[in-house]
């Protein structure tokens, strides 16, 4: 592969908590991953409309960067009650540097004139050999629940302490995190890429 590695890829990320989830979950395959953060890589610009198109960006910047295969996921919350938002400003919808606080904060507020508060979370997971890899591998999952005013639970991070899952009732932060990822969009995502992977062969 003229130098790129194959027992190690580059997350596109600088989450931590994404980066624990995605090292938890492709812990199977054998495949370690680096954050672009630690190799001193920056955030691409996500200058896409869905997480297809956002996706891509960050695994090709990531790869080209790196020189090492990449993994890219664009994932948020939408919310039909609010026109499909927060989507792929789920990150930044209270601001460019907004805490997940601040994002709650909005997203609870936004709601309150509504009595629908019907959501989910949707990952678009992209794995690249290289940056021209002309077929890369494309996975989606998406996990659905409800907005609860109140937070609840110290698990997780982003959206989550206001993700109801209605036949737990639990909110996705009060999840042990093995019982996230086996439930979660991420998870789901993970799960048929890794079947894609295989029927490639790559593992």
């Amino acid at each position: 592969m003229d130098g790129y590695l194959t027992t190690q890829a580059v997350l596109a990320t600088g989450n931590a908590g994404k980066l624990r989830e995605m090292a938890a979950l492709l812990a199977p395959i054998g495949l370690r991953l680096i954050a672009q953060g630690e190799l001193g890589i920056s955030a691409a610009p996500e200058t896409g409309v869905t997480f297809i198109e956002n996706a891509l960006q960050k695994a090709r910047h990531a790869s080209r960067s790196a020189k090492l295969p990449a993994i890219a996921d664009d994932s948020g919350l939408v919310v039909p009650a609010l026109g499909g938002a927060p989507g792929v400003y789920s990150a930044r919808y209270a601001g460019d540097d907004a805490t997940d606080a601040e994002n709650n904060r909005k997203l609870i507020g936004s709601l309150a004139a509504t009595g629908n508060r019907a959501a989910w979370f949707h990952c678009a997971l992209v794995f690249i050999e290289r940056p021209d890899d002309p077929a890369p591998v494309l996975a989606t999952g998406t996990w659905r629940g409800r907005i609860i005013d109140q937070s609840r639970g110290e698990g997780g991070f982003g959206y989550d302490p206001h993700f109801l899952i209605p036949h737990l009732d639990r909110t996705s932060a009060e999840l042990a995190p093995e019982e996230k990822n086996a439930l979660s969009h991420r998870g789901q995502a993970v799960a048929a890429l890794l079947t894609q992977l295989g029927e490639r062969g790559w593992r």
